[in-house]
């Protein structure tokens, strides 16, 4: 049977966290959950463990103090690689990527060859993308300028929803911390793309904006300023 491990990093979420959602992907064969609680305040991390006793194929990695998203996710995905999964991912706590998505996403990972299968939030007709006008517009104005950073189209690169097969190049590219705190999913895109690694977008049907996101327009300003960086880095590893 093929594998998945889905990360889920976790900072201050035990108010928000759907377990009927967790568990609706848990019944799928051949995925597991590996939650990253980020040194969270609240009672999240007890919250975790008391899911992970009740249900099987979920592990818990807690962090402490509070590293960022970022590092988050990438702890995660060192720490689900290690144990030689098919396919690994990683989705937002507050499951703005539904469940049928996320288990979509996963099987087209698991289809194709490609290296990354990472969620696009299109709004076309016939799709049910709830997102608000202003972070549409500030979403379509970053995305611009990841494209210019990475140097290739790209539609939607911060959907909480990606994919990717396990390869030596994949360990290779989240063994070393990520220089962005805000746009770590386009470093992370673009560590692979320097590789010639073959990402694919994949629409997505469905995706909800859920209230209390921690992500707001700061950060949207800090994640592209952070853009900067991430082209002067990329351009680094071409050149090697």
């Amino acid at each position: 049977m093929e594998t998945t491990i889905i990360v889920i990093p976790c900072y201050n979420e035990a108010e928000r966290l759907d377990f009927a959602e967790f568990q609706a992907l848990l019944a799928e064969p051949g995925i597991s959950l590996l939650f990253v609680d980020d040194g969270s305040s609240d009672a999240t991390l007890d919250v975790l463990n008391a899911f992970s006793r009740s249900a099987e194929k979920v592990q818990v990695l807690p962090l402490s103090p509070n590293r960022g998203k970022a590092e988050a996710v990438r702890q995660g995905l060192l720490a689900a690689l290690a144990t030689n999964p098919d396919i690994v991912g990683f989705i937002d706590a507050d499951m703005a990527t539904p469940t049928e998505e996320v288990l979509r996403l996963s099987q087209q990972a698991h289809a194709s060859n490609a290296d990354a299968i990472i969620g696009s939030r299109i709004a076309y007709m016939g799709t049910d993308i709830d997102r608000s006008m202003g972070r549409h517009l500030l979403g379509r104005v970053f995305a611009t300028a990841a494209s210019l950073a990475l140097d290739t189209k790209v539609y939607d690169t911060q959907c909480g929803a990606k994919f990717f097969r396990r390869s030596e190049l994949l360990a290779e590219v989240v063994a070393e911390p990520f220089h962005s705190r805000w746009a770590f999913d386009v470093e992370l895109l673009g560590r692979l793309l320097a590789e010639h690694a073959t990402i694919i977008e994949v629409p997505l049907r469905r995706w909800v904006d859920v209230p209390g996101s921690k992500i707001g327009i700061k950060s949207m300003v800090k994640a592209g300023l952070d853009l900067v960086q991430i082209r002067s880095h990329l351009a680094k590893r071409r050149s090697k």
